[in-house]
């Protein structure tokens, strides 16, 4: 028993490596095709490179629902939501001495990540998520894109460098990357479940949600370094709508989703409470690095909560 449990905890951190390294491959790709394109650079920033750190929780979403795990899906969507705001934006806080926010993000990108968060609490208070509720789900994700996209014209095509033909191997290798990580996640979280006797909705939570925010937590981290906090608020409100409208509507077409009581009693309404927490906190137009001590609080009270049966 402790050899198969050695055994697939290393399958699953191999696993999530290779989503990792295959969504930052998808990303590099996608941004140098992207700009020998004309694509403006902040339209590469908000779809790109958001879509392309939540890749990672799609693909395993989508490996969930196929293995017949529709609550692992959830479960991700939810814990990296909570792992973004409560987590990474609070360790921002913290290492960067405050997080600024600008006007763009107070008055439009929160308001439709708040949106988006009771419009997936609305949709699940049925406990399933069906084909019309993934369609609406959908369309809110073609109204974020669309607005991204609205304010912005194509650069111009002059002295743009043509993307190499490596980039586009690149691009395939990321996704087959990505394929194979999302399987072997999915499986591992399976034998994990069974040998420990815990619920996979707490794996999918907890280890899953940390491994596929690392992303996020990289380049967060690295821009409150250079002081370049707006990107890590940008990164981490982009990947929260890409992970409600994206991931929890694409995986419906695969399958059946269904939302456990545990979830809508706990997790979905704390994932709520904690996007409200950062809205308030971004009404003086910054959270201070005590604030982002609050958010890590909020985080450890959140792991403890749903873990507290698993010790007992």
């Amino acid at each position: 028993m402790l050899i198969e449990l050695l055994l697939y905890s290393g399958i699953l951190i191999v696993s999530i490596l290779s989503l990792l390294k295959g969504s930052d491959w998808f990303v590099n790709a996608g941004e140098a095709i992207g700009i020998s394109f004309g694509v403006p650079s902040f339209v590469i920033g908000v779809t790109i490179i958001a879509f392309g750190t939540s890749l990672p929780e799609l693909a395993s979403s989508i490996a969930a629902v196929n293995a017949g795990e529709p609550g692992i899906v959830v479960g991700n969507v939810v814990g990296s939501n909570i792992t973004n705001i409560a987590l990474i934006l609070g360790i921002v806080a913290i290492i960067g001495g405050a997080i600024v926010f600008e006007k763009e993000i107070r008055h439009i990108d929160i308001p439709i990540l708040l949106g988006a968060s009771f419009m997936l609490w609305f949709v699940a208070r049925d406990q399933e998520i069906s084909i019309a509720d993934a369609i609406i789900l959908l369309l809110g994700l073609f109204i974020f894109l669309a607005y991204s996209f609205g304010g912005s014209n194509t650069e111009d095509l002059v002295d743009v460098p043509k993307a190499k033909w490596s980039y586009y191997g690149l691009l395939v290798l990321g996704i087959v990357a990505i394929y194979f990580g999302a399987e072997w996640t999915i499986l591992a979280i399976e034998k994990l479940s069974a040998i420990a006797k815990i619920n996979p909705d707490i794996i999918a939570l907890s280890i899953v949600a940390l491994g596929t925010s690392l992303p996020e937590l990289i380049v967060s981290v690295t821009a409150a370094r250079t002081g370049r906090t707006e990107i890590a608020v940008g990164n981490v409100i982009g990947s929260n709508i890409f992970n409600i409208y994206a991931v929890m509507s694409i995986p419906r077409f695969f399958g059946t989703i269904t939302i456990s009581q545990d979830n809508l009693d706990f997790s979905i309404p704390f994932m709520l409470f904690i996007t409200l927490l950062l809205a308030f906190m971004c009404i003086p137009k910054k959270i201070s690095s005590w604030e982002g001590w609050l958010l890590l609080l909020s985080y450890g009270f959140f792991i403890a909560e749903l873990t507290k049966d698993v010790f007992n």
